[in-house]
C-alpha cells in the first residue's frame, strides 16, 4: 500500500487546487474539509470522524473534519481550524499538499473544498463532545478492498445519480465523504474497474 507522501505527491500532481471557486447554486455556503493522511502499519491511513447524534445535520454519519468558512478565511485555513476544533489536531502538524475537486451538496447547500494534508506521525486526538462521537483512522488498504467498496444508483433516469459506499466493519461511509474518498483513490489507483497498485 502507498505511503501518505506518495498519495500527497499524486494529489499535488493533479493540480486540482488550481480550480476556481464555482458553486452550482448562488446561495451555496463555502465549506472545507481536511483529508489528513498518516502512515500506519499497512500504509497510509485517513482521519475520519463520526458525527454526534445530537447535531442537527448529518447526525451519526462518518465524515471528514471540516465546516463553514469564516469571513475572510481560505479553504485551507478553514479545514485546519475545523480539524483543530473538532478533534484537537494542531494545524502546525499538518503539511498541506493540494486539493481535490470542489463539490456542491444540495441537501446542506454547501460548496465543499477538500484539502489534502499529511502528518509526520499519528497524533493524540480528542473528540469535541458536542460535535464528534468517535475518531477513526481508516487504512487506505481497507477502502480499496472489493469487500468494502460498492455503488448504487439512486433516483429515476435521467436524473439518477451514482452513490458510493465504503462498508467498514462497524460503520458505513457514504454521501459527500465517500465521494471525496472515491476521487482520492481514483487519483492514486485509477477507477475501480482498472484499479492497480501504484
Amino acid at each position: 500500500m502507498p505511503a501518505s507522501a506518495e498519495i500527497a505527491e499524486r494529489v499535488a500532481d493533479a493540480a486540482l487546487d488550481q480550480l476556481p471557486m464555482t458553486p452550482m447554486f448562488p446561495d451555496a455556503r463555502p465549506s472545507a474539509v481536511l483529508v489528513a493522511l498518516v502512515d500506519g502499519a499497512n500504509g497510509a491511513e485517513v482521519l475520519l470522524t463520526k458525527r454526534s447524534e445530537t447535531l442537527r445535520n448529518h447526525r451519526g454519519e462518518i465524515s471528514l473534519p471540516g465546516g463553514r468558512l469564516d469571513p475572510g478565511e481560505t479553504p485551507i485555513e478553514a479545514a485546519l481550524r475545523e480539524a483543530d476544533e473538532e478533534v484537537g489536531l494542531d494545524p502546525a502538524r499538518v503539511s498541506v499538499h493540494g486539493q481535490l475537486s470542489h463539490m456542491s451538496t444540495v441537501v446542506s447547500r454547501s460548496y465543499i473544498v477538500p484539502v489534502v494534508g499529511t502528518l509526520a506521525e499519528r497524533p493524540r486526538l480528542t473528540p469535541h463532545d458536542r460535535e464528534v462521537a468517535r475518531i477513526l483512522w481508516v487504512p487506505i488498504a481497507d477502502l480499496v478492498s472489493p469487500a468494502t467498496f460498492r455503488e448504487e444508483w439512486w433516483g429515476t433516469p435521467p436524473l439518477d445519480r451514482r452513490m458510493t459506499f465504503f462498508d467498514l466493519d462497524d460503520e458505513t461511509i457514504w454521501g459527500a465523504t465517500a465521494s471525496i474518498l472515491y476521487e482520492l483513490l481514483s487519483i492514486v489507483y485509477g477507477p475501480p474497474n482498472v484499479r492497480t497498485a501504484p
